[in-house]
């Protein structure tokens, strides 16, 4: 391994600012109030939906609506094992759990699925959201009679430091498959799907992989987000919102780049929450206003705003620097 890539500037400077980003945010309960702790693991949640996503969606161009069932079952899976009246199981147990269910269902689903394209695979997967959730409404319903169930208690520390955790091994995981021979092949299947099969890639099943393995951070996060929630019915825990959310906070960051959903995701996630509190009854207007504008203005994101400053920036020296001489 050549040591030097990773100690050059191009890997240092960011490698020291995502360490400093870390500690600070693991030390964020020992100095920032309940109400700081409380909002930064609903945008963690939702960053965690965002790459998740994009682990899938980004490099191969299917357009996935799925993240709401996957998260669900993640909700779920806290439901039925971590009862108000004891937990089944422990806690990370559970989260594990969780996320593995979300990626069994992934897989299987991926496996019948992944062979449709375009709109049709979106309407699918839009589509399996709305049929668990009828299914377990009807399960409720008339064979177990009752509507919603309550979660044990957790802790905010506890619920924070374990989603904080989730996002860690999320974006390690991202960063290491974009760097393998792995993420090439999902590469080419995005750039090419008929190429890359002809150079013998076998496009369903890295498909079907990366989609069990993204569907596995959303139940993971699903199964935590139960304990925040303490009450849950298939509603609550499989609202479309979840699905739609994830995509629209990935264009307003832009997919060019990793950090790009991460921030995406967590100032959408930030104004969302300001909106709701401040602006009760008209904040999904305003929401709405700066989606549009977004999409307007930033059609590469806000990441895509970066490289046109630095080019700007270059640009209005060059032209000062002749302008001396």
């Amino acid at each position: 391994m050549d040591i030097t890539r990773f100690t050059s500037k191009k890997f240092l400077v960011p490698g020291i600012i995502s360490l400093v980003i870390l500690v600070l945010l693991a030390t964020m309960p020992l100095y920032g109030s309940l109400y700081s702790v409380i909002l930064l693991t609903t945008i963690l949640m939702f960053i965690i939906l965002t790459v998740s996503w994009v682990m899938f969606s980004g490099p191969t161009g299917y357009l996935s609506l799925a993240s709401s069932a996957f998260f669900g079952v993640g909700i779920y899976a806290s439901a039925l094992l971590l009862p108000n009246t004891g937990p089944v199981l422990p806690l990370l147990v559970v989260v594990f759990i969780g996320g593995i269910a979300s990626g069994l269902v992934a897989l299987g689903v991926g496996a019948l699925t992944l062979r449709l394209r375009g709109i049709y695979f979106a309407i699918f997967t839009f589509g399996l959201v709305i049929l668990i959730l009828e299914l377990l409404n009807w399960w409720e319903h008339t064979i177990s009679h009752i509507r919603g169930r309550f979660v044990m208690l957790v802790g905010n520390d506890v619920i924070f430091y374990i989603m904080l955790a989730i996002f860690v091994v999320l974006m390690l995981t991202v960063y290491l498959i974009r760097r393998s021979k792995f993420g090439l092949a999902l590469q080419s299947i995005g750039a090419n799907e008929e190429a890359a099969a002809h150079r013998g890639i076998n496009v369903t099943m890295v498909k079907v992989l990366i989609f069990a393995l993204s569907a596995f951070f959303a139940g993971a996060a699903g199964a935590i987000w139960a304990t925040k929630l303490t009450y849950i019915d298939p509603y609550v825990a499989f609202s479309v919102l979840f699905s739609f959310l994830p995509v629209l906070m990935a264009i307003f960051g832009g997919m060019g780049q990793l950090y790009g959903p991460v921030i995406g995701a967590a100032i959408f996630a930030y104004l969302q929450e300001t909106l709701q509190t401040k602006f009760p009854y008209i904040y999904m207007l305003i929401f709405g206003i700066v989606l549009v504008i977004a999409i307007l203005y930033l059609p590469n994101g806000l990441v895509g705003v970066i490289p046109r400053l630095v080019r700007r920036w270059r640009k209005g020296g060059a032209v000062k620097q002749n302008a001396n001489t």
